[in-house]
Order: structure tokens, then sequence, then C-alpha cells
């Protein structure tokens, strides 16, 4: 009897050794770390969290909790995070490689399944929620990284994450399976980070580094980041009812070969700064890499910054393609642009068009340019390029868009955000219900253009910092 209850008693022992090494849980801020276990600092309601290198184990954030990021924590692959409806996550202020993110490695999986009634809000560590930071106030912490196994058109097929250390394993993400599942991201509210980890070097609202169409996003805010809104690094992910709203560099940014599918993202952008509401690039290096890159979009409504700022609606560059259907653009500058590069066969843009491969077609532009097809779709010719060369691919591109069924004068009924007035309404009070293209199976189909139905509710509001 004695020795079984020794081996019982050993068997426990061990069990603890193994729990702490993936965990440590404290109440004494200045308990010092001698493993490269996780560690939870509890203060009443707030637990902040700081990852020592194993990540953070099988866990769940759960709302009755303030979960507090003390710098870069990953959840390792292998490792699942499950986040409650209604759980508020903050991240402390620092820079380089004191930024504090949440980044869900390639292998790892999370559940952040929040609701319209309870949303999950990833937010600074100086928001109380109640006004105690101002609404555009942005690059008080990191973001939010998801990193997957799908495919990228680099050249080797893993890299690592923008906004991250490049002596950081956790960060890399790539693969060969387009079907990769990193998890569920839903209701979700990412507020005020970019903070800088370099020269030039924000984090992105989300990051989305080679996100299979495994992955469910749908209802994601981000809001005063002070990068992107949304950067897609390659990947195949299907994403729904995305907003990016007052961020200081483009909305929505795809590079590195994204494949994947969008439909309802509504992009608000700052009338003080921001810059285009789309940047939608082929490849890094090399620039003919293959997938190439290009993802199908129906339903977006991009509210630009007004007429004086210079910016554009979007830009097709670096070998990128794509496809944006039933969508609107209002108050921009400029319009829509397709790079080309050296001839009329080289690797670009253009020659995307040519063969198919970019289309722009059965969309609303107002408040746009000059409010002419002219004035709004232009060919962007690079240095080098010929002067008949770029007469030609400019014809050619105006014989498109003169049959892509755009209108260019009718308008939505969309009001617009100013510098001192938050209040705007996206959901359409003109026409937007006739001249559609038709939807793939593999898309909602919807009678209206736009991210919002005229006859409905405005999906966005309840949930969001932006209609709050």
């Amino acid at each position: 009897m004695k020795n079984k209850l020794f081996s019982l008693v050993i068997v426990f022992i061990g069990i603890l050794i193994t729990f702490s090494s993936c965990e440590k849980t404290t109440t004494e801020p200045n308990s010092s770390i001698e493993t490269n276990a996780t560690e939870y600092v509890v203060s009443g309601n707030t637990v902040t969290v700081t990852d020592h290198g194993e990540g953070i184990g099988n866990k769940t954030f759960t709302a009755d909790t303030v979960w507090l990021l003390n710098k870069m924590v990953f959840v390792n692959s292998g490792q699942t995070l499950k986040i409650e409806a209604g759980t508020v996550i903050k991240g402390k202020p620092g820079q380089g490689e004191q930024s504090s993110a949440l980044i869900v490695a390639r292998g790892a999986k999370i559940y952040a399944e929040g609701t319209a009634n309870k949303p999950i809000i990833f937010t600074a560590e100086a928001d109380d929620l109640n006004g105690s930071v101002a609404r555009t106030d942005k690059g008080l912490w990191g973001g939010v990284i998801i990193l997957g196994a799908a495919k990228i058109n680099t050249i080797p097929n893993k890299m690592n994450i923008e906004g991250i250390p490049t002596t950081e394993k956790r960060g890399e993400y790539g693969g060969a399976d387009d079907d990769d599942n990193s998890g569920i991201f839903t209701y979700v509210s990412i507020r005020h980070g970019g903070t800088n980890i370099g020269a030039d070097n924000e984090i992105n609202g989300l990051s989305l580094g080679a996100v299979g169409r495994g992955t469910t996003i749908d209802f994601i805010e981000v809001f005063a980041n002070n990068d992107d809104g949304y950067e897609f690094f390659g990947g195949s992910v299907i994403t729904k009812h995305l907003i990016s709203a007052y961020c200081k560099d483009d909305a929505f940014d795809w590079d590195q070969g994204y494949r994947g599918q969008g439909q309802f993202w509504l992009a608000v952008q700052d009338p003080d700064g921001g810059d285009r509401m789309g940047e939608l690039d082929g490849a890094d290096d090399p620039e003919d890499g293959t997938p190439l890159g290009g993802g199908t979009v129906y339903n977006a409504t991009w509210i630009g910054r007004g007429a004086s700022a210079g910016k554009k609606v979007m830009t097709f560059r670096a070998n990128g393609g794509g496809y944006f259907y039933n969508s609107i653009f209002v108050n921009q500058t400029k319009g829509v642009d397709i790079e080309m590069k050296e001839n009329l066969t080289a690797s670009s843009s253009y020659k995307r068009f040519k063969n198919g491969e970019l289309k722009v077609e059965n969309n609303m532009f107002y408040d746009v340019a000059d409010g002419t097809q002219v004035g709004i779709f232009k060919v962007s010719a690079k240095d080098g390029v010929s002067d008949s060369d770029k007469s030609i691919a400019e014809a050619d591109w105006a014989a498109y868009i003169a049959t892509a069924n755009n209108s260019v004068d009718i308008n939505p009924g969309i009001t617009y955000p100013t510098s001192t007035n938050f209040s705007f309404n996206p959901v359409p009070t003109g026409d937007v219900t006739t001249n559609l293209a038709s939807y793939p199976t593999e898309f909602e189909s919807v009678n209206y253009k736009g991210a919002f139905d005229p006859n409905a509710t405005n999906w966005a509001q309840g949930w969001t910092l932006l209609f709050k």
C-alpha cells in the first residue's frame, strides 16, 4: 500500500511539473521566471499575459476577465486559443520587440466567436471603452496576426510576417494547403493598433499570412489603426463583413499571391489621413511568381477622404490582378489605375488585364475624380514604357471600361463623415439595385450593390466602435 501511495505521489508531482512548464500563474508582479513558461499575473479582474517562448498552450480567455498582452503573445503550432463572446483583450504600449500583439502561428487554432450583442474587443491598455482614448488615436499597441499554411508566391514559399522580428521563427507563414484552417474569428473589433516595430514598419490591424479557405473570418472591425486595416499576404481565405475605418494607410492591401474572396467589405477613410482604399499587389519577389495574385470582391462600399486629399480608390500593381463587382466607391480624388511596366507584353497588371485576370465591372463610382470614365480609370505607365505602348495600353483599358457597366454619375445616396462629424450613413437611399453582375455559387446572391441592403438595418450597428 505504501509503495502504491508513493507511486501515486510521484505521478501527481510529474503532472504538476508538466503543467507548470506551459503556464505560470502568479499574483506577484515581480516574480522571476526561470523557464520558458507563459506567465499570467492576476491583478483584480485583469490578467497580464507574458509569453516567454512556449506560447499560451490550450487556453480559454473568459469574458469575466480583462486579458492584457505584454509584448508579443503567441498561440504556438498545435495549440488552441478560445475566446468567449464579450471578452476584452488589451495590449500594452511599446515599440519594436516590446510591441504587444496576438499572433496565431501556423499550425495553431483560434476560436474567437463573438456575437452582435457580445463582440470580442481588442484594444489598448489605456482604453476604458468609455472615452478615455480619443476615437482616432492610433498606434497605442500592436494588432492581431493569423498565420497559415496556404500558398504564397514568393521564393522561398515560406516567409516571416511583416510586423514581427525576422529572428522569431513562430512568425513564419506559407505552405501548399489552400484549405488550411486556422479556426474561427467572428464579431471581433480591433481598435487603436499599429505600433511601430521599426522605421516605417507598423503592424496592420489584422494581418492574414497564407491563411487558408478552411478558416472562418466574418464580421470584423479594424478601427483607427496606424497602418493598413487589413493585409492579406497570399493565401485563399474567404472573408465577409469586414470594416476598415479611420486607418492611417490603406484600408485593404493584398500581395504575395492572395487569391481569396471577399463580400460586404466597408472602408471608411479618415478625412484627415489614410492612403488608398485598395492597394492590390500581385507579388513581392519574384514579381511574376505563381500562383498569380488576385482576389475576388463583391459588394464593397468604400468611402474616401474627399476631393482635396489626392488619394486613389485603388491601385493594381506588381503584376496584381483581381475582380470587383457590384460595389460602390465614393468621395475620393482619384479612381482606379493599373500599372504597366516595360512594354505591352511584360509582366504587369496591364498584362493581367489583357489576359482577362483583372476586371472592374457593374460598380458605382460617385464623387470620384472628375466624374468621367476617362478621369476615373487610368493606366500608370512606369519609367521606360514608350509613348506608343502607353497610348495602346490606355486605348485598350478605355475600350474595356466603356463596356464594363460601371456608372460614374449616379448618386447611391450615401453620406460621408467629415473632420468634425463622425456621423454618416453607408446604407444607400438611391437606386443600387439595377445593372447587377451575376454571382458565382460561392457568393451570397443579393439584389443590390454595395455592402448594405437598402431595405434592411445596418449590419454594423451595435457591435462596432464605428457606429457606437
